[in-house]
């Protein structure tokens, strides 16, 4: 499975994202998205910029739960992150971190790692990824 990181537009644009396929979350299921996530939170917290996660345990399972909450929602599921933190605005939420392109390699990187363990079909999660590579674009902001 070929999965490339997309260059950040110089300029800063946001580039138009398209929806991941809603099968993955009817492959691997809503334990299987949270799986995900934390196994991806899990190699974020090691990882160089490891510093912008949650420090403490508590803290760290509620961004895990938080952002798994908001992929369910995005492939199709319950509408938990809005019932429990109101509409995604994410750009704002993560304003006050430094995030570089190099931060969300990084970010994307272990995606990469995680996303060829799922068990699904290989079209689903290049739309997944997909959909990741070019959202993650809009979360650029130094």
């Amino acid at each position: 499975m070929k999965l490339e990181i997309a260059p950040v537009p110089s300029g800063g644009g946001r580039p138009q994202v398209t929806p991941p396929d809603v099968k993955l979350l009817t492959c691997i299921g809503e334990e299987g998205v949270r799986k995900m996530v934390s196994d991806h939170y899990d190699l974020m917290r090691s990882s160089e910029i490891g510093g912008m996660f949650p420090r403490w345990d508590k803290e760290f399972e509620a961004a895990k739960l938080r952002s798994s909450d908001f992929f369910i929602q995005v492939l199709g599921g319950p509408d938990y992150f809005n019932q429990n933190q109101g509409s995604p605005m994410l750009v704002s939420r993560h304003v006050h971190f430094k995030i570089t392109a190099q931060a969300r390699e990084i970010w994307l990187n272990a995606y990469k790692e995680i996303l060829p363990k799922l068990d699904a079909p290989e079209e689903v999660l290049v739309s997944f990824w997909n959909y990741l590579n070019i959202f993650s674009i809009w979360m650029v902001n130094s």
